[in-house]
């Protein structure tokens, strides 16, 4: 349920936060703070400023159409847009998933050679990678439609050459269901979201149970052990990186430096 006191806190803590040059407001006066006041932000958004009060105290929603002018009057990223959407209650005015690289994601994956990455969605299907990536073929190919998404592979696949301790592999099956569940509250209307959930609740009990107990992203940090046809068994640190722009997720495979496993890695990548 949307929480009107904690979107007002929300938004008047970003205001105090914004200095007046920052949106283009031309100082007047001396100020007891450096951020914007209350009607500069108003006449920014376009609403009074007693509407405004009212919503940084919690005692007026603001629609949505409020919402996107003042995010889009404080100049806010598109990550603080999400959080104050989430806030309200309310899909982003796309209302569906971003499944392109963003162009700073994209000069990640190209200059990133000798380390494999993945970039993820928000709803954990693989949208780029680079040929380290490749290399290690961390996805084994499928015939199935959603073979790229990871929740599907790890809750619904039969098993492969990635595997997990029993304390990773529930962190890491709690973590994909919490950020499924931020998914579908960010974007409502996409409805290719909508069918993944109800396809991995019909297909997957384990899923099904979690899904019902709401459960919290925890660390995105994890370690796996993958089978690889050239290399054998080795160890790797799968380290997540969020990406504002796009909402996406940069996957960072790596191995300990000081393990056998990082030689054999530098040797098949030629390092």
């Amino acid at each position: 349920m949307p929480d009107a006191s904690t979107l007002g806190m929300a938004l008047r803590e970003r205001r105090e936060r914004t200095r007046p040059e920052q949106v283009g407001v031309v100082g007047h006066g001396r100020r007891r703070t450096g951020g914007l006041r209350r009607e500069e932000l108003a006449e920014l958004a376009g609403v009074s400023t007693d509407h405004l009060k009212r919503m940084e105290q919690g005692r007026r929603h603001p629609s949505p159409g409020v919402l996107n002018a003042l995010a889009r009057a404080l100049r806010v990223s598109r990550a603080e847009y999400e959080h104050l959407c989430t806030l309200a209650g309310y899909a982003p005015v796309e209302g569906q998933v971003p499944r392109r690289l963003s162009p700073g994601a994209r000069r990640l994956v190209e200059r990133i050679e000798s380390t494999a990455v993945c970039v993820l969605d928000a709803t954990w299907t693989v949208v780029g990678w680079n040929r380290a990536w490749e290399a290690l073929a961390c996805g084994a190919p499928s015939l199935h439609p959603r073979e790229g998404n990871i929740p599907w592979r790890v809750f619904v696949g039969q098993g492969g050459r990635v595997m997990r301790s029993p304390g990773d592999d529930a962190r890491f099956r709690r973590l994909l269901v919490a950020e499924l569940r931020a998914a579908s509250t960010r974007y409502p209307e996409d409805e290719d979201l909508a069918s993944l959930i109800t396809d991995l609740q019909r297909a997957s009990a384990v899923f099904a149970e979690l899904w019902a107990n709401t459960p919290t992203a925890g660390q995105h940090d994890s370690r796996m052990l993958l089978q690889h046809e050239d290399l054998g068994q080795i160890a790797l640190d799968c380290d997540t990186v969020h990406i504002p722009d796009g909402d996406l997720r940069a996957v960072v495979f790596t191995a300990d430096p000081r393990s056998a496993d990082a030689d054999a890695d530098d040797e098949h990548f030629g390092r």
